[in-house]
């Protein structure tokens, strides 16, 4: 089987494995007060060209929920696209870690969300109103769940109406290096440049095995960021298994390599998808996920070459977009592991149906 349901099939790459069968060796101290934690955090300072106090966890789910309830009291409102990660698929993460905070979602295309859409949200949550839960925090996807990517300019217009209503700036950045590669940024100018407090900073799918940071960029929103990771069950023990992974990762730039080759194939996937009769992409393939509406035959095709791609559904298509009887909606996924054979033989057999 050919598995592009998500960047989450395949394992780990090499450098990562490598750098965790290195780290096994001897003693070292626990609960991330160790070397290869210190390096990571050291590196993910140099990368972010700032002071910042990271912390490590293994799971995506843990990474954002810890990070919005560092950002908003219980009685919060979290604004967030209404189709983004946290508001669809944390299963109450969010609310359960910030002890009741409301995920408020904003309507907007291919997975975005303006600066005038948050305008018109916020003046719902007037301040003070003792009934109403209170503005507390921002947070955007990049990559989005569209597979879409904000842009400098819209980040930062983004960044701007936040700081104006006074609340916080979270970017979930679980395809970080992904949206990094296709951009041509820094990492600098991707968050705190653009107003951005705390970023949770993925890894897992774009080469660790179960490895993510979040980054706090001012040192007093952070200070009881250890206690919540405590708290809530994801201080590791052998957290150098953590800061290996996350140190393999970013040496000698391997996050950047393996993302800029699961671009690279995705975009090579989705030309090959834009010129099979009857399908049409709703959107530009901006990163590694390329979104098709497929005819069925040719769905059925895929499928009887053992060809796996995950169903999608959106409230964020195009108006002039639609998927309509006899087609289907499918999300492919291309990694660091994705071979350039693989791509040619979906777009041979879509072609061919």
């Amino acid at each position: 089987m050919l598995n592009l349901a998500s960047d989450n099939v395949v394992g780990a790459s090499k450098p990562v494995l490598e750098a965790l069968i290195a780290a096994n060796d001897g003693a070292e101290n626990s609960y991330g007060s160790d070397q290869f934690s210190t390096r990571a955090e050291e590196m993910l300072a140099e990368i972010f060209e700032h002071e910042v106090k990271v912390f490590l966890v293994s799971t995506g789910t843990g990474a954002n929920a810890l990070a919005l309830s560092a950002l908003s009291p219980p009685w919060g409102a979290i604004f967030c696209h209404e189709e983004s990660h946290v508001i669809d698929d944390e299963c109450g993460a969010p609310e359960m870690f910030t002890d009741g905070a409301k995920l408020v979602g904003i309507a907007g295309v291919a997975g975005k969300i303006t600066p005038e859409a948050l305008e018109r949200t916020l003046t719902r949550y007037p301040k003070g109103v003792i009934k109403a839960v209170q503005p507390a925090a921002l947070s955007i996807s990049q990559v989005t769940e569209a597979g879409t990517l904000y842009s400098l300019d819209e980040i930062a217009a983004l960044g701007a109406t936040a700081k104006k209503h006074g609340i916080f700036y979270h970017l979930d950045g679980a395809r970080f290096g992904n949206a990094l590669v296709s951009l041509g940024c820094t990492a600098a100018e991707m968050t705190w440049k653009s107003g951005v407090n705390v970023v949770s900073f993925g890894a897992t799918k774009n080469g660790c095995l179960a490895c993510e940071a979040v980054i706090f960029f001012d040192p007093k929103q952070a200070e009881t960021f250890a206690f919540r990771r405590k708290r809530s069950g994801h201080t590791v023990s052998k957290g150098r298994l953590l800061g290996a992974q996350m140190v393999g990762y970013l040496e000698g730039n391997h996050w950047i390599d393996n993302a800029r080759h699961a671009n690279a194939m995705a975009q090579k996937l989705a030309n090959g998808l834009a010129t099979t009769p009857g399908a049409h992409l709703p959107w530009p393939t901006e990163a590694n996920e390329v979104f098709v509406i497929l005819p069925a035959k040719v769905h059925t095709a895929l499928a009887k070459a053992d060809i796996k791609a995950a169903p999608w559904a959106s409230l964020s298509l195009p108006p002039n977009i639609h998927v309509r009887e006899g087609e289907a909606f499918w999300r492919f996924v291309t990694s660091f592991a994705t071979r350039t054979e693989d791509i040619d033989h979906v777009i041979g057999v879509a072609h061919g149906a």
